[in-house]
């Protein structure tokens, strides 16, 4: 049973949900289900300690984060276990780069805060002090398809500020923010600073980014329960942070490195294509096109489809059946309007359950539904262009804006045409590559605000201006 953590302690619901496994439909445990009630309480205690954590100094506050990075370490192991029995995603990435970054986000966050700092300047004599201050408890709401590493981009920073937090898991991923709670206690991070609540969006979501006493509000998930969340904050101007959906272009032009390009394509199933930002609308020039898309069917003939705990697997199942079927429909649809499957098309019959062959459609036009819509699985869309005011047309002829990548081998079309993306993030030449000092969000319908270095303690903060007078100070005390 996995309860919630409230106020340093677990405590119990009187429903319950199950939490199964996408690997193999194993029954994992039963959940607590939280609803207002549990909001309220882990709301009072994150409201409770707010005032003792706020004056904790930068330096104690970095150690204890630096202590939860210690603790993550220890426990790297378990929580990668856990995480990939929870999810699908692979075992090996878990163990190699998702629970090290995890450890990492808090001592990343920890060692800004000591640096966190704006150059005093004067106006007219008078000596203007930028400060940070916490702003008070936090909602935060946290996708499924990784977990912990996407909790700790908002809950590190928003520790570090010196604000409490109130974390609503995925109820498809839930266990390893539970266990976060066990490592921040003996990490000393005081009782009601880091509150979990588990539960349905509706009945824990709902209720947390509604209720008055909440300060900030950062989700990560889809457009429609963002377009709940703003207006449920609304109601009280709660500054909100939000990273939603993403419909990103890979732009491949024919002076591109062809085996790059093609790395880069195929890389784009990773995590069973349950990543925000992949580049799932791939974009090539017609004079290549052909060349291209034999090289990629012959590479993505190589994924291995399997048991994400096997360390010879490239991509395991996805989430949920619920996630599985509309991935389906998206395709199905797709080829009864006429786009062609060159690599994949449905489910992988010879595995069952929940994984879904990689796919690649061709013959997709513009307008259509698999172009335009974020499917969430591993199915990616080809289509050509003749030049490069095509191509930028192409990739910014969707209500997204969260990512780009690029491939080409020449240094001023990437200047070029990087200017004109409409994007959060674009990568030239390269993909995945996340530096937490960098402004990380989107444009359009894929997000609101943006965090990473300073920009998320002016979100987790507010900002005061301090302005002292030149004269009127006394030579005593």
């Amino acid at each position: 049973m996995i309860e919630h953590w409230i106020g340093g302690h677990r405590v119990a619901s009187a429903e319950t949900f199950t939490d199964v496994s996408p690997i193999d439909g194993r029954v994992l445990t039963e959940v607590a289900r939280g609803g207002p009630a549990e909001v309220d309480a882990a709301v009072a205690a994150a409201t409770k300690a707010f005032p003792a954590w706020a004056r904790t100094s930068r330096t104690r506050r970095a150690e204890i984060l630096h202590a939860i990075a210690d603790g993550v370490e220890k426990r790297l192991e378990e929580l990668a276990i856990t995480e990939t029995e929870d999810n699908g995603a692979l075992l090996r990435s878990h163990r190699r780069g998702v629970m090290p970054r995890v450890a990492h986000n808090f001592r990343f966050f920890a060692d800004w805060l000591l640096q966190l700092e704006h150059e005093d300047f004067v106006t007219r004599g008078h000596i203007n002090h930028v400060s940070w201050d916490p702003a008070g408890p936090c909602a935060l709401i946290t996708p499924w398809n990784a977990p912990l590493m996407l909790a700790t981009w908002k809950i590190a920073p928003a520790l570090a500020a010196g604000n409490t937090v109130v974390l609503k898991p995925a109820e498809w991923s839930p266990r390893t923010a539970s266990l976060l709670g066990e490592i921040a206690a003996e990490a000393g991070l005081p009782d009601g600073v880091y509150n979990v609540v588990q539960g349905y969006g509706d009945e824990v979501g709902g209720p947390l980014v509604a209720h008055p006493d909440i300060r900030r509000i950062s989700f990560t998930g889809s457009v429609p329960t963002a377009r709940r969340i703003t207006a449920a904050a609304a109601a009280n101007l709660t500054p909100l942070s939000l990273e939603l959906g993403g419909k990103s272009p890979l732009l491949v032009f024919a002076d591109a490195d062809m085996d790059l390009a093609v790395d880069l394509a195929v890389e784009q199933y990773d995590n069973a294509g349950q990543v925000c930002l992949a580049a799932t609308r791939i974009l090539v020039e017609q004079s290549i096109a052909e060349e291209f898309t034999e090289r990629f069917v012959a590479k993505a003939s190589t994924v291995r489809q399997g048991d994400p705990r096997d360390e010879a697997t490239d991509i395991g199942p996805n989430i949920h059946e619920r996630q599985f079927t509309k991935i389906d429909g998206y395709v199905q649809r797709a080829l009864a309007s006429g786009a062609r499957a060159v690599v994949g098309g449905g489910p992988n019959t010879d595995l069952g359950g929940l994984y879904y062959r990689p796919t690649l459609l061709t013959d997709v036009a513009q307008d259509s539904e698999i172009v335009q819509e974020e499917v969430f699985g591993p199915v990616l869309t080809l289509q050509t262009f003749t030049s490069e005011d095509e191509a930028v047309r192409l990739a910014n002829d969707t209500r997204f804006g969260l990512a780009a990548t690029l491939a080409t081998g020449d240094h001023d079309r990437a200047d070029r045409v990087t200017q004109q993306l409409v994007a959060g993030t674009v990568w030239v030449n390269c993909f995945f590559v996340r530096d937490l000092q960098a402004p990380f969000g989107g444009s359009r319908q894929s997000g609101v605000g943006r965090e990473g270095g300073n920009w998320s303690f002016d979100f987790y903060c507010d900002l005061k201006n301090t302005v002292s007078a030149p004269k009127g100070w006394s030579d005593h005390g």
